[in-house]
């Protein structure tokens, strides 16, 4: 068994890395994460307002206290010029804040559309009401949307998707397991509690219980499984307003659209099934059942813009019940989140001034191009690819356009009125300008310098139709990136993230889009066969992966994320030695620069998670837990072999041949 020395002679050197985290009775060759997180877990609570703590939880909160900070600033100032970026931040959050103002007001900011509803007396009203609500961006039944045409991409389509749920996923209604029973109670409790605060009688509340759950039922048996919505070709269905029109008879979609805004002569529609039963629904289900399945929605969907009461009772389902969270967050990060969802933009560009360095994104800029070089040297050397199917792989990569920290160009909010005294029609005015704002991305080409992250985002990602990955500012930080750390963290952790969402344009779904961003073939039939029965063997490493006692990992949903995570690891890692070879080796705390490389990876997924919050994500989340972020890729790579000196007696070790290797 391969001993790893840890130095602790002389003052200890910084370089990104806790040796504390490590917990020595586990073996690093049987379980990796919980070698190299070990010690933090053990010591680590979950704090009671959260549902999961981890290094990207933990930046998070370091970039909220920054925004806090920032907001603070503009507090000292009484008087902002009116639509800068400072009066629209600092009044969206004046608004939210103001729980006195809200607590007064209760429910009758959201009573006259209400009351819209209530006066509903034909179908054909009841779709007007419903319009109405799309046209100021209140989501009801179905969505729309205004996305890029996946075939082809320079244009913008309308897109229609399914909807209706209350619950976080159609399984929630399905299933009939423990679980699934669990919450479906606890949800029709949450209809009686938040009712109960509307007034609703007694009788009403057990009316509207038996209604919504019947309702909902019948749209999550029409609904497409979270598997299918992963396929790009299965929720491309390109048709005509008239075909449409036959699809969905009991919407009137030329009214429709001319509500909502929008000129159009086809369109793109998510799930045809579910638009051609919820067609037969409208006309099969009880007007006086719609009406209360709007009600509800209305009340539901509007809970945490309301009043205190409302917030809480929406707290207790969507935060106790399905995450385990033990109490809601302050009042003060409750109203940041509402101003980041009001003008998170402004807050964006009031973050970048204040708190991101040029120098980070000088550095992200060299780090990136690094790795789109590793990444084309791995293409080329693939043995399983043929020269047609690389050369069309390159082209993509060579095509892929990256953006980092923030927008080179932002759009503001012209006309936007905020006004401190007035959370809820902020948030209608917010809505509706949004709305507007997308309907009319139809009129013009595609914006290729958009953004779909605020530079506050402890996030990334990749888009498939603009073939481009996008590192906001705020990624830009330790755990994941440090200019004092050690170059091995680094790559291990931004490098990481980088060779993560470039692998996603070549994960399961990625891969069907070309360098132009079309859903459009560029394998060869046969390369292609051979990338799946690839892919295939991280399907089946993954299903048997356990979260909780009878609780999987779902191999399809989180296909495209341990493709990336893996992609993500090799290529950093590939990058990482080409460091080393130009700048030399050394060793740290009795570390070899390989061994602090998947210390530092092993650290950027270390999280403590709640046991209800791990038997959402396994039916919601397209990625896996944060144990297996690591311990699957590492199992399927051969440098962390030989860094940790596997052998076949060793729980991680997998033989060559069982290894999924892919990119």
């Amino acid at each position: 068994m391969m001993q790893i020395h840890m130095a602790h002679k002389g003052k200890k050197q910084y370089w990104g890395f806790d040796t504390k985290t490590i917990d020595r009775s586990v073996r690093a060759q049987d379980d990796f994460y919980a070698y190299a997180n070990g010690g933090w877990l053990k010591k680590t609570k979950i704090p009671p307002s959260e549902s999961r703590w981890g290094s990207f939880t933990i930046l998070r909160y370091k970039t909220e206290e920054q925004l806090r900070q920032l907001l603070r600033g503009l507090a000292r100032t009484h008087r902002h010029k009116r639509g800068s970026e400072e009066q629209l931040v600092s009044d969206a959050y004046l608004s939210a804040a103001n729980l006195r103002r809200r607590n007064a007001l209760g429910l009758k900011p959201l009573e006259p559309l209400l009351e819209r509803v209530r006066t509903v007396s034909s179908l054909e009203d009841l779709l007007a009401v419903v319009t109405g609500f799309h046209a100021r961006g209140i989501s009801s039944l179905w969505g729309t949307l205004v996305d890029q045409d996946s075939k082809d991409s320079s244009r913008y389509a309308l897109h229609l998707w399914q909807g209706g749920l209350s619950l976080p996923e159609r399984d929630y209604y399905l299933l009939n397991k423990p679980e699934q029973r669990r919450v479906r109670a606890a949800f029709v409790l949450h209809i009686e509690r938040l009712l109960r605060l509307a007034k609703y009688s007694a009788q009403e509340i057990k009316r509207a219980q038996r209604v919504v759950m019947k309702v909902e039922t019948l749209l999550a048996h029409v609904s497409m499984s979270k598997e299918d919505v992963r396929e790009p070709e299965k929720t491309y269905n390109k048709m005509s307003v008239t075909r449409l029109a036959r699809t969905a008879p009991a919407v009137p979609w030329e009214l429709y659209f001319e509500v909502t805004g929008v000129k159009v002569k086809s369109v793109i529609v998510g799930q045809p099934k579910f638009f051609a039963a919820l067609s037969r629904m409208l006309t099969t289900v009880p007007l006086e059942e719609w009406k209360t399945y709007m009600e509800w929605h209305l009340i539901n969907g509007s809970s945490s813009t309301l009043s205190e009461p409302f917030i809480k009772a929406g707290f207790e389902f969507y935060g106790r019940t399905l995450t385990g969270t033990q109490q809601m967050r302050s009042p003060w990060r409750r109203a940041l989140g509402a101003t980041n969802g009001l003008v998170g933009e402004a807050l964006g560009m009031l973050y970048i001034k204040k708190f991101f360095p040029k120098k980070s994104k000088q550095v992200m800029d060299a780090l990136v191009s690094d790795l789109f070089l590793v990444y084309a040297e791995r293409i080329k050397g693939l043995d399983w690819m043929s020269p047609a199917t690389k050369n069309k792989a390159l082209l993509k990569l060579r095509s892929m356009s990256r953006k980092i920290g923030y927008p080179t160009q932002w759009k503001g909010y012209k006309g936007l009125d905020i006004d401190p005294g007035d959370f809820f029609g902020n948030v209608l005015r917010s809505s509706e300008y949004e709305h507007k704002r997308e309907m009319k991305k139809l009129r013009g080409p595609v914006d290729r310098t958009e953004w779909f992250m605020y530079p506050q985002t402890v996030n990334a990602y990749f888009s498939p139709t603009l073939n481009e990955i996008v590192f906001p500012a705020a990624i830009l930080q330790w755990p994941f990136f440090d200019p004092a750390a050690d170059m091995a963290v680094n790559y291990a952790g931004i490098g990481s993230v980088i060779g993560h969402e470039i692998t996603h344009g070549f994960d399961d779904k990625g891969s069907k889009f070309n360098e132009k961003g079309n859903l459009k073939n560029w394998w060869t039939p046969r390369d292609r066969a051979r990338f799946e029965r690839k892919a295939n063997v991280l399907v089946r490493q993954t299903n048997k992966v356990e979260v909780e006692p009878g609780v999987f990992i779902n191999g399809e949903l989180t296909l495209g994320e341990n493709i990336a995570d893996l992609g993500g690891l090799i290529i950093a890692y590939e990058a990482y030695q080409k460091y080393l070879r130009a700048h030399g080796r050394k060793s740290i705390e009795g570390l070899s620069p390989e061994q602090r490389f998947f210390l530092g990876f092993a650290q950027m997924e270390r999280e403590q998670t709640r046991p209800e919050y791990k038997k959402l994500a396994a039916l919601t989340d397209p990625h896996s837990h944060a144990s297996w972020r690591i311990n699957c890729p590492v199992s399927n790579f051969a440098p962390f072999y030989d860094a940790f000196g596997l052998t076949p007696k060793d729980t991680l070790y997998r033989s060559p041949s069982s290894r999924a290797n892919i990119w």
